[in-house]
């Protein structure tokens, strides 16, 4: 998701968001472990974005 349509989201969406993420990322680590996971960058993608909406939670609660 891009940077832009994120900033259009309100606080709640985005939190949610992030929880999607983390849901995510757990199942990829597990897939990971099993050997089932074909596209490894897939996890190092996720965190950035985790981390990108972090980012902009943090911006907006100033």
């Amino acid at each position: 998701m891009k940077t832009q349509e994120l900033r259009k989201k309100d606080t709640k969406e985005l939190k949610k968001t992030v929880q999607d993420h983390v849901k995510k990322l757990s199942d990829l680590r597990f897939k990971f472990s099993a050997n089932q996971l074909k596209n490894v960058k897939e996890i190092h993608n996720t965190k950035k974005e985790i981390a990108r909406i972090l980012t902009i939670i943090k911006e907006l609660s100033k």
